[in-house]
């Protein structure tokens, strides 16, 4: 097959590959050239060939036609739309994170654009809270604002369900729940992406335990009222040193141990337990835990906010519940189908407003299969899964 000479513009090389955050020995590596023969390309000492170009495009995630423009895009850093995350260097994100950003980012755009197109109407997200207000208080007010019964949520048969309604109850309100994938967990666990209308929480589908993923919805739905109350901003404007974060952290943590486990729940399971506030030991938080479908750890944080756990009973029991998991095996998920994947990283929601406006021709089917990351032919099974009850699965479905 001939090889024809791409008269792009090497500047858009560099600027493709250093938004990717890839060094340029791994991209070199990936699409199969010598490191120095990529410099050239750069450099526009050399040109690269039509094909070598697609796969370029295909290993940034960028449009072909992008590296034939004459000066980069105008786009705003990535760290002016999500929130300061721990351990988390703005400007300095690993390649995986900066690419689950861009694609939540575009997920939500696209949301936006097909809602206006269709004129349908959405909720709107407007419960803001303050960190001069006790935690306690954001909690409840976040579990009224969603609608989550006591008596719902002791009825749900298992962690996964439980995982669903949440989500669900989150999205209703006007907040966007998507899953990213291939990110470590030590990296992130959740993130949120502070643009209203429509602001975005992100869930990494890494997490295996489905109560540890309703942990990290709330605890980022948290960060998003504090953001429209003003008293959280993006992570390149975020001026608190670690110490303060850490505050902020921690409110957040115990605001969404109060929306998951509200107070009066809690103290009716707990009249049944005899334990002192220092003396709680794994297999006591994991019973408790399972009552609530939350995790273990969750249950503990909840405890300690509550005064129902001291502080050294606290880390007592963190280090019995590190010495456990240290003990189980590794567990993997099932095998996920591309439509799980689908409904996992883009939720319900989206999944539908894509098929809306293919069936109103407001977009084509390679739009939709696009926008859905999904096979065309995968479509009609799509339509099914979203006009069926879904029932309990444990696959990770978001990889």
């Amino acid at each position: 097959m001939p090889s024809f000479p791409a008269d792009i513009n090497p500047d858009l090389l560099i600027w493709a590959r250093e938004e990717s955050g890839h060094p340029l020995e791994i991209v070199a590596k990936r699409i199969g050239v010598k490191t120095e023969r990529l410099v050239e390309w750069e450099r526009g000492e050399r040109k690269p060939s039509v094909r070598q170009v697609q796969n370029l495009a295909k290993h940034y995630h960028r449009p072909f036609g992008v590296f034939f423009l004459p000066q980069r895009p105008a786009i705003q850093p990535l760290a002016a739309e999500y929130r300061r995350l721990p351990g988390v260097l703005p400007g300095a994100e690993s390649p995986e994170f900066r690419l689950a950003l861009r694609q939540m980012s575009l997920r939500r755009e696209r949301t936006l654009e097909l809602t206006n197109e269709l004129a349908v109407g959405s909720a709107e997200f407007t419960t803001a809270a303050r960190l001069s207000e006790a935690p306690a208080t954001v909690g409840r007010r976040l579990r009224q604002v969603l609608g989550v019964s006591p008596a719902r949520q002791m009825a749900w048969r298992d962690e996964w369900q439980a995982w669903r309604e949440w989500r669900s109850a989150v999205e209703e309100i006007g907040v966007l729940v998507f899953q990213f994938p291939k990110v470590p967990l030590n990296q992130v666990r959740g993130v949120s992406l502070l643009h209203f209308p429509a602001p975005v929480v992100g869930v990494n589908s890494k997490e295996l335990a489905p109560g540890a993923r309703i942990f990290t919805l709330v605890h980022e739905l948290v960060h998003v009222a504090l953001a429209l109350g003003h008293d959280e901003r993006v992570a390149l404007r975020e001026g608190r040193n670690d110490a303060q974060w850490e505050e902020v952290e921690r409110f957040a943590e115990e605001a969404a141990s109060e929306t998951i486990i509200p107070d009066e729940s809690l103290q009716s399971a707990l009249r049944t337990r005899r334990v002192a506030r220092d003396g709680w030991d794994v297999a006591q938080v994991r019973s408790l835990a399972a009552r609530f479908k939350v995790t273990p750890l969750a249950m503990a944080t909840r405890l300690r906010a509550a005064g129902e756990m001291t502080w050294d009973g606290y880390t007592r029991w963190k280090a019995m519940w590190a010495q456990y998991l240290a003990g189980l095996k590794a567990r993997t998920g099932g095998m996920a189908t591309p439509v799980d994947k689908a409904l996992s990283r883009g939720g319900r929601p989206f999944a539908q407003l894509v098929l809306e406006a293919l069936d109103a021709n407001r977009i084509t089917a390679i739009d939709a299969s696009r926008y859905l990351d999904l096979r065309f032919d995968h479509i009609a099974t799509l339509r099914t899964e979203l006009g069926a009850s879904t029932g309990a699965t444990g696959v990770d479905d978001g990889s």
